[in-house]
């Protein structure tokens, strides 16, 4: 016990700069923003850290860049404000949980910000999926979804073949830093004319339902869902962007959808 109170006294004597912690709470923040987090989610993390220390944060979020402002409770004068720019949209929900897991130990143990920075550098090169088994289970899911709405096996295999190509498509795209928007264009395209080959061919049970369920991919259900809890949450600015955000990637595969069946002459979609 005596153990215990010495090394709660040296961490509170500890002293820790405000820009320090600021620029870690920034990290924190970008690396939930990015991977998919809703907003009331990362102020709950931030807010874990911040109390930690007796900070006083106070954080402003958009759809692309965050700014903290970062204040000690017992020193007025160590204070530091911070932004920083959101480089991409996307999910990844092993780093959600993981992030959250830290903040708590953090939190909890009353760790070092030394702990902490280093903790976050290994969730920012946390290891992914290998790209093949991405594009490999993706054309899966899309081929079950066809057999799940009535398709046979052949309608499934042409929805296999086509969300595999369109994804290959949509990544190598954005690989090559072209706009998002035109690779979803793109990548609709490809997968609505692979699949739309099942319809000019009649090929299986029902060869529309194999068009209807391939470009399930892109369908942007992260945004559209975060976009519907911010709302609710109160953070309105970065809800209506991220409906906007979700609604024009809806737009861009309904353009290329309608530039490929009306290549191929399919009419009776």
């Amino acid at each position: 016990m005596k153990l215990e109170m010495e090394a709660s006294s040296l961490t509170k004597e500890e002293k820790i700069s405000a820009k320090r912690l600021a620029n870690s709470i920034l990290d924190v923040a970008i690396l939930l923003l990015e991977s998919g987090a809703h907003c009331e989610r990362i102020n709950r993390n931030v807010q874990r850290i911040a109390d930690t220390y007796s900070f006083k944060v106070d954080m402003l979020l958009t759809f692309t860049a965050i700014s903290v402002t970062v204040t000690d409770l017992a020193d007025a004068d160590n204070t530091a404000t911070i932004n920083k720019k959101v480089r991409h949209h996307g999910a990844h929900y092993g780093i959600l949980t993981n992030t959250s897991i830290l903040t708590w130990n953090f939190y909890e143990k009353r760790e070092s910000v030394d702990v902490l920075e280093k903790c976050l550098e290994e969730l920012r090169s946390m290891p992914k999926h290998s790209i093949w088994v991405v594009r490999l289970f993706i054309g899966v899911a899309c081929g079950c979804l066809c057999l799940l709405a009535g398709g046979n096996w052949i309608n499934g295999l042409f929805a296999f073949s086509a969300s595999f190509m369109g994804l290959i498509v949509r990544q190598e795209m954005v690989k090559y830093h072209f706009n998002l928007m035109i690779a979803i264009v793109c990548s609709a395209f490809v997968t609505t004319t692979i699949s739309g080959l099942d319809t000019l061919l009649h090929w299986g049970a029902k060869p529309d339902i194999a068009v209807a369920t391939a470009v399930l991919f892109l369908i942007p259900g992260v945004p559209l869902i975060n976009c519907i809890i911010d709302l609710f949450e109160g953070y309105i600015p970065t809800a209506i962007a991220r409906g906007a955000f979700g609604g024009f990637i809806l737009l861009c595969i309904a353009v290329g959808m309608f530039l490929s069946m009306n290549l191929i002459g399919i009419s009776n979609f």
